[in-house]
């Protein structure tokens, strides 16, 4: 269910684990996740997650004994990282229900609970996803997770800036990436207050 990409070296020593919220493998959001992934692997280590469609609806009255193992797993590597790196297409002004599904998972469970994370949105259209990326930062905040401003980007005309395979056509969003990237590793490496 994870795929990890090769690490050259480790400067951060961080553990990522990305997140797309778009099922099509071939999507624009996906492919940004995977350039961010590329760009950020020499400094860190990046867990890519697939399971996102293996989730069951969520169903707030289920005992923790018949929690399904797809959701256990996703709890535990959540756990284990050190950052979150989740990317949101829009769908109707807001994030894709399965996006929203997984979060709804792990809010009383805590996994994400001063937890790190970058928030990317992406769309063809002029605005970039935006209205996707701020209903996203809302449930964040909601959980309590640490995603700050500077974490987060919405790109614009996608296609214009950025190949299917993952490849950054345009070094304005390569600069902005990296921006997200260093504000997410200045986050990561402040205390997580208990």
């Amino acid at each position: 269910m994870v795929a990890t990409l090769n690490v050259v070296r480790k400067d951060t020593g961080l553990n990522i684990f990305a997140v797309s919220g778009s099922l099509r493998p071939t999507s624009s959001t996906t492919a940004l996740m995977i350039a961010m992934a590329r760009l950020v692997e020499p400094d860190a280590d990046v867990a890519i997650y697939s399971g996102v469609a293996d989730l069951p609806h969520f169903i707030p009255d289920v005992a923790d004994a018949e929690t399904p193992d797809s959701v256990h797993e996703l709890r535990r590597q959540l756990d284990a990282a050190d950052a979150v790196l989740i990317c949101t297409p829009e769908y109707a002004h807001n994030l894709p229900g399965s996006l929203k599904n997984m979060l709804d998972w792990v809010v009383s469970s805590g996994e994400l609970w001063r937890k790190p994370v970058a928030t990317l949105s992406c769309s063809p259209n002029a605005l970039g996803g935006a209205k996707a990326l701020a209903s996203l930062r809302t449930t964040l905040l909601a959980m309590e997770a640490n995603a700050p401003e500077d974490a987060s980007l919405a790109v614009p005309l996608v296609r214009s800036k950025l190949a299917a395979d993952g490849t950054i056509t345009d070094p304005l969003l390569e600069q902005a990436l990296n921006q997200v990237f260093a504000a997410l590793v200045r986050v990561a490496a402040q205390p997580r207050e208990l």
